[in-house]
């Protein structure tokens, strides 16, 4: 397996496009088209909010019925949530124009949105984008790049990877373009994801391989603490590269799974390192856990603690506040028998052993957490099972992106 240029656009058979529609935003990329030359097989995972945009209910809808996916088209600025009976009929009007233009039913057809919530979209401009998508999109990587650039709304860099692997001696690549930088906490954070492959898979298979990966990449991330109604990860398989179709358990589907891991995980951390107003990536790895699920949970409880996030900022080796957050994860263990460590490019750091601190300094701790990545290890000394999850910092920043948001 090998990383590769592009995104979205990079696998055999997909065109993608990004275009100002003016939905909310002006001088700006605000509208995305992905588009498969051929029928998909298609899995999604979405919010497990229970006030959930109405463009989930479309792709749910469609995931779970539709025989096959052939396009995505997706906007940004207005969410399409909290607007009742005209939001849905949106997105079935995005879809039949798209269906139109492209010569594809509607039900083959996926919708996403992400921006203010509570809004209603304005149809004119939003069929207006998909015609413009539509006589625009192309293979090339500048059309999957325009289409990352056009999902951004918080964003201060589009989110886009592909890789390459060999499956039943033919060449497969997958790619994949995201979003999301607030409003993400674990559970499918607003996030959305988009991946595509010429991998030849079962929908079955693909859906299990979705659903299993987002466990410990997706649902691993937190900026804020707050699960969005519009988060969304949808993969799109057109099996184009003509490997023989995976339809059960084995060495291609294990191939198959480490490629989208390796994008799942490029893509998680992007989006966690771009938190709004963040400064640094957060990371938070337990090892020697009881259980694969206490590993989730403590990591997790480390990187959405506000007092972690804060010393994060303010490079400060307060290793009371991670210790705290792994006391009240829910998760039982010994605080004597504890092991924390600090790494980052800047060096490593052995701070907290058998129950106290160890004695190093605060000026190394200080340069080793000033780093722009920055890695909070615990040993519980429980077990064999480990987990990692992927956070921010928390910076004044923050606050003054989201008391402007809506404005």
């Amino acid at each position: 397996m090998k990383q590769v240029e592009g995104g979205v656009t990079a696998a055999k058979g997909f065109l993608a496009a990004g275009v100002e529609a003016r939905v909310k935003y002006q001088n700006r990329k605000d509208m995305a088209l992905i588009y498969s030359e051929t029928p998909c097989a298609a899995a999604g995972t979405f919010t497990r909010n229970l006030v959930k945009a109405a463009p989930v209910k479309w792709d749910q809808k469609v995931v779970e019925e539709s025989p096959f996916v052939q396009a995505v088209v997706v906007n940004s600025g207005i969410a399409n949530a909290c607007t009742g009976g005209p939001g849905m009929e949106c997105c079935r009007a995005e879809a039949e124009c798209a269906g139109k233009l492209l010569h594809i039913p509607a039900e083959a057809v996926l919708v996403a949105s992400t921006g203010v919530i509570g809004m209603q979209m304005p149809l004119e401009r939003i069929t207006a984008g998909i015609e413009q998508l539509v006589r625009e999109k192309k293979a090339t990587l500048q059309g999957g790049s325009d289409a990352a650039r056009a999902i951004m709304t918080t964003d201060t860099v589009p989110k886009e990877i592909a890789v390459e692997t060999v499956i039943g001696g033919k060449t497969v690549t997958l790619g994949g373009m995201c979003k999301g930088s607030g409003m993400i906490h674990p559970n499918m954070c607003t996030m959305l994801g988009f991946l595509t492959t010429d991998a030849c898979i079962s929908a079955e298979l693909l859906k299990k391989a979705l659903r299993d990966d987002v466990i410990d990449t997706f649902n691993m991330i937190s900026v804020d603490g707050d699960t969005s109604t519009n988060d969304t990860v949808l993969l799109l398989a057109n099996g184009l590269a003509g490997n023989e179709e995976i339809t059960a358990p084995g060495p291609d589907y294990d191939a198959f799974c480490q490629a989208l891991r390796f994008v799942t995980v490029y893509l998680a951390r992007k989006m966690a390192g771009d938190g709004e107003g963040a400064t640094a990536l957060f990371e938070c790895r337990v090892v020697g856990a009881a259980s694969k699920q206490d590993a989730r949970i403590l990591a997790k409880s480390v990187i959405c603690s506000s007092l972690s996030k804060a010393a994060i900022f303010g490079h400060d080796a307060n290793f009371g506040r991670f210790l705290c957050a792994l006391g009240y994860s829910g998760v039982s263990f010994d605080p004597e028998n504890v092991d924390l460590y600090f790494d980052s490019e800047n060096g490593s750091l052995h701070i907290f052993s058998q129950g106290c601190a160890l004695d190093y300094s605060e000026e190394e701790a200080a340069k080793i957490l000033s780093a722009p990545e920055v890695t909070v290890t615990a040993d519980m000394h429980m077990g064999a099972e480990e987990a990692v999850a992927w956070g921010c910092d928390l910076s004044y920043e923050y606050v003054k992106i989201n008391a402007d948001y809506r404005s």
